[in-house]
């Protein structure tokens, strides 16, 4: 069943468990994703961003999504990440999606605070949460990668005033994470997260999930992160599905869908243990 952040989010930041944001830009990664979250019996985010709509726009991923979560016994929230302009943003909404996340982390405060402010009010008349973000999450390389990331660290008494102005429903937030593939650990600032955790009363959220440790992650949820994004590691499952596909002799690609699908799905599986939200849907509502 479709449902927003709030149905999710709520119970994971109360009883310290994080739900995954998993993006779908194809049937595949949908199938996979679904199916993962149906047997554990996990509620699950699924979605696009911006950057990724080269691969499907988001007419495309809503009834991809859709199509599985509205007849599913389990919760399931359509989030669109990382939209970077207004106009997008409304697009998602129109398309269906039940959650939104305005980005306007790279401009001045006031400007971010003003514009996701404004997001947040039309969203909410449309029953669609909002997601901000404060600080800036960088890349791990290309032309969005920090060369000092922790000048664009959140800062917890900025993060009260945000989230009080804004009425955002989720507040991603910038630790020592990044996005894509990280070529050295990171390090997280796990303080940080317990001083912001203090101070706003949103659940938070974790961008560049892929490639943190197990501790990290078990760390950084109990420290208050709720949502955690994954899009890199089921990125690169899926091809590792095809290679094996390849070495099993697949020449077509009808065959090679099984390899992909069941790749992208141990992947899944693997986080939600990890994030120990398997069997959490009875919890919200869902038997």
């Amino acid at each position: 069943m479709l449902v927003n952040l709030n149905a999710v989010l709520g119970p994971a930041r109360k009883n310290h468990y994080g739900v995954g944001l998993f993006n779908a830009v194809n049937l595949e990664m949908t199938n996979a994703i679904m199916d993962a979250a149906e047997n554990l019996r996990a509620p699950v985010i699924m979605g696009t961003a911006e950057i990724l709509l080269g691969a499907a726009d988001l007419r495309e991923v809503a009834a991809m999504v859709k199509s599985r979560a509205e007849s599913s016994g389990i919760p399931v929230v359509l989030h669109y990440d990382h939209g970077l302009t207004f106009e997008k943003c409304m697009e998602a909404i129109q398309a269906g999606f039940t959650s939104v996340m305005y980005d306007c982390s790279t401009l001045p405060y006031e400007e971010n605070v003003q514009k996701v402010a404004h997001m947040t009010e039309i969203a909410h008349a449309f029953g669609v949460t909002v997601e901000g973000e404060l600080g800036h999450v960088g890349d791990n390389e290309g032309a969005g990668r920090l060369e000092t990331p922790d000048d664009y660290f959140t800062v917890p008494s900025v993060a009260a005033d945000y989230v009080k102005r804004t009425n955002v429903d989720a507040l991603a937030i910038a630790v020592g994470n990044a996005h894509g593939d990280y070529k050295f650990p990171p390090k997280l600032d796990f303080e940080r997260i317990s001083e912001i955790a203090k101070v706003v009363d949103v659940p938070l959220v974790l961008h560049g999930g892929s490639g943190l440790s197990d501790d990290d992650f078990s760390e950084a949820i109990e420290r208050g992160i709720a949502k955690i994004n994954i899009f890199t590691d089921i990125n690169k499952a899926q091809v590792n599905g095809m290679q094996e596909g390849l070495k099993a002799g697949v020449n077509n690609a009808f065959d090679m869908t099984p390899y992909e699908v069941a790749a992208i799905r141990r992947v899944v599986e693997e986080k939600m243990h990890l994030f120990n939200s398997a069997g959490k849907a009875a919890g919200q509502g869902v038997s």
